[in-house]
């Protein structure tokens, strides 16, 4: 059996343009996997091997990778920075044991760095930081040191200072071994000196040396009583002492260098090794019953343990839809039958695969630790667990974002529909977070996706991938209804039509509920006045009507439903009629409790140079958009604030023109707030208009 201490199953995350791919790129150039270094820019990279990563230059589909380096096992995942994709980021973080959130030396952390981070931090993943692009201009690594400080909470442990600034940067100083590595100009990584520290250093070296190894030995009580009295830990043993707390995310090694100008890469590859934790350090995955809560039990990663595995991601590709599987515990083997704990279902094992992002390599086995990928499986989905069929279990499932955004597609021609429902098929079955309808009455499919360029991309693929041309309509807000006040109502249904007939009463009140509550339903019915076998017949009639408001159409939000008396008949009250009289008291009662429209708000960070930012400022204003704060940075402002996703349509094009091209920004769904009369009423007619041509 492999040795586990020497497996790193590590993520490359960050925000969009830093430098994440070209820094797969380079482990993958170090550690011999390939020869030929493929940019970005160029369209030309190992990892981006889709027509629309390879055009946009960025990445949308998260790649695995496995390599060597110092006679460790490297599997690499490099996901997308891109928020419209951040599911890619999620997943991975779920199944990966440690990361490198890698920073642009002058962008610094950048509204994505920051949900990634808090995504790593919820995984509780432990992670080293490098600071990239030193070489651009206006790269400072202090500064990016004292914003991870401040903008994300975190404690950088700088490992690694930079020699020279922006062109002038040549290598690093190690600052643990007193080490300055420098590259000459040839951009081969192999090509670099080891030499002294250069003199103008040697102070601000010592100074951070002293600060890393306090801050090092709190890890260990001895060490540090040892270190008070004056004596200094040996390398060896500061080094245990940062990777005990870089397992517990107590701080984050930080090292810097330029991935494209192949600077520093060696560190961070060596420190993947000595600070991030293998399969076997870190906290086992807790099993979990029907109902997803833990129940005590964890997948030991243990090749002598039960199989125990979670598929957490699946791809179509030329050779047929393949499963990404991490396997927790246990051996997997070609020719096995496993169980599917989500459906209950058996599968067997055929083709195994370790990946090289597009390429593959054909396995027999493969143990606890491992990521691999499963050939032709047919009814697996993300996040379902795979397991030994004797030992049925299943691991914590995996939670995504709900769409907030739709568009209605048609294919252009007649023939297309069929082609355009398997296609689809298949894309949903990749992305839990790209969504597919089909508006019974007008027959239109819609698509739901996380923002407008994810839902473009989809479109794209379609017709790229699967030759389908669609008609695309405009894209529409995925809008909620929910009540404002109290009301305390009656409904009785009754019908009377030879034979038995139907009969049910029920007294309720209907009230705001707490917000993202959803539907609650309680009852404090006593004496029997509606017996307690009719009670889940009435919540689901109540329930039942939550997908549909009487506003304009859309489901409801945080509604609470207490039932309090009522009445029944021996003969005639069923279950059927208490349904149907709760489905009948919802439409009376929900216009009587105040109903209101909601609308999707966002979370929207913009970044403008100096000169720039009063007009954007204003346009946002004039977005509806809440200013909640400003920061100014080495090369612009960030801007933040909270605005309608209704507004936003199109906002690139116009940030674009404003700021001469040089403005980006990024938002993701914050929360759903009341909508103003003027817009609520718009989207009323317009709905009702809608709903009179069907």
């Amino acid at each position: 059996m492999t040795d586990l201490s020497k497996y790193r199953n590590i993520g490359i995350f960050a925000h969009v343009d830093a430098g994440k791919t070209t820094t797969t790129e380079r482990i993958l150039k170090l550690t011999g996997k390939i020869h030929k270094l493929g940019e970005v820019h160029d369209g030309e990279s190992t990892t981006d091997f889709m027509e629309q990563e390879a055009e946009r230059g960025i990445t949308i589909q998260s790649a695995a990778v496995s390599c060597f380096w110092k006679d460790h096992r490297f599997n690499v995942i490099d996901t997308p920075g891109h928020v419209d994709f951040t599911v890619e980021v999620y997943r991975s973080l779920k199944v990966l044991d440690g990361g490198i959130g890698v920073f642009c030396g002058s962008g610094g952390v950048e509204p994505q760095s920051e949900t990634n981070w808090r995504y790593a931090n919820d995984s509780e993943v432990a992670r080293i930081i490098f600071v990239n692009k030193l070489d651009r201009m206006g790269a400072d690594f202090f500064s990016v040191v004292d914003q991870v400080k401040k903008v994300l909470g975190a404690t950088p442990l700088v490992m690694t200072l930079p020699i020279g600034r922006e062109d002038d940067f040549v290598g690093v100083v190690d600052v643990l071994e007193r080490k300055a590595y420098v590259w000459d100009d040839s951009g081969l990584p192999e090509n670099f000196e080891v030499q002294d520290i250069p003199a103008d250093m040697v102070d601000d070296v010592e100074a951070y040396r002293e600060e890393m190894i306090e801050t090092a030995v709190e890890q260990d009580d001895e060490l540090m009583m040892a270190y008070m009295d004056g004596e200094e830990p040996s390398i060896e043993e500061i080094k245990r002492c940062i990777r005990a707390g870089t397992r517990t995310c107590t701080f984050f090694p930080t090292f810097c260098g330029s991935a494209f100008k192949n600077k520093g890469m060696q560190l961070v590859l060596d420190a993947v090794i000595d600070y991030l934790p293998s399969p076997t350090e870190v906290d086992p995955q807790p099993l979990t019953d029907e109902a997803g809560e833990p129940n005590g039990e964890y997948a030991i990663v243990s090749a002598e343990e039960p199989l125990r595995a979670l598929a957490f991601k699946i791809m179509d590709d030329r050779f047929g839809a393949l499963t990404f599987i991490r396997i927790y515990s246990g051996v997997m083997k070609k020719g096995d039958t496993i169980l599917n704990s989500a459906t209950g279902k058996t599968e067997r094992i055929g083709r195994m695969v370790e990946m090289q992002a597009d390429e593959r390599n054909e396995l027999t086995s493969a143990q606890a630790g491992d990521i691999i990928a499963v050939v032709g499986m047919k009814n697996v989905q993300t996040g379902h667990t795979l397991c030994d069929v004797k030992h049925e279990c299943t691991l914590e499932p995996m939670i995504f974002p709900t769409p907030v955004i739709s568009i209605a597609v048609a294919p252009k021609d007649k023939g297309g529909s069929e082609k355009m429902g398997i296609a689809i098929g298949k894309m949903v079955a990749e992305d839990p977070t790209f969504q597919v309808e089909t508006d019974e009455e007008t027959g239109e499919t819609i698509l739901k996706g996380m923002g407008e360029l994810h839902l473009d991309i989809k479109v794209d693929i379609l017709k790229r991938t699967y030759g389908v041309d669609l008609i695309v309509g405009q894209p529409q807000v995925a809008y909620r209804e929910t009540i404002t006040q109290q009301v305390e109502d009656s409904y009785t249904h009754k019908k009377q039509s030879g034979g038995s007939g139907q009969f049910g009463k029920i007294d309720y009140r209907m009230k705001p509920g707490e917000p993202n509550s959803g539907f609650t339903f309680k009852s404090v019915v006593v004496g029997g006045n509606v017996p307690k076998e009719f009670w889940p017949a009435i919540e689901k009639g109540f329930k039942g009507m939550m997908d549909t408001g009487v506003l304009a159409g859309f489901p409801v939000l945080d509604v609470e439903i207490e039932l309090f008396d009522g009445g029944f008949h021996a003969v005639d009250s069923s279950a059927v009629a208490f349904e149907i009289a709760a489905r009948g008291a919802f439409r009376q009662s929900m216009p009587k409790a105040g109903a209101q429209l909601l609308e999707p708000i966002m979370n929207v960070d913009v970044f403008t140079p100096d000169d720039h930012v009063g007009d954007v400022i204003g346009d946002l204003n004039r977005r509806r958009g809440m200013i909640k704060d400003q920061q100014a940075g080495a090369t612009g402002v960030r801007i933040k604030g909270d605005v309608p996703l209704s507004e936003m349509f199109g906002y690139i094009g116009t940030l674009r023109t404003m700021t001469s091209g040089r403005g980006q920004f990024s938002m993701e769904f914050s929360h759903y707030a009341p909508c103003p009369a003027n817009v609520s009423e718009k989207v009323i007619a317009d709905q009702k208009e809608k709903n009179a041509k069907k």
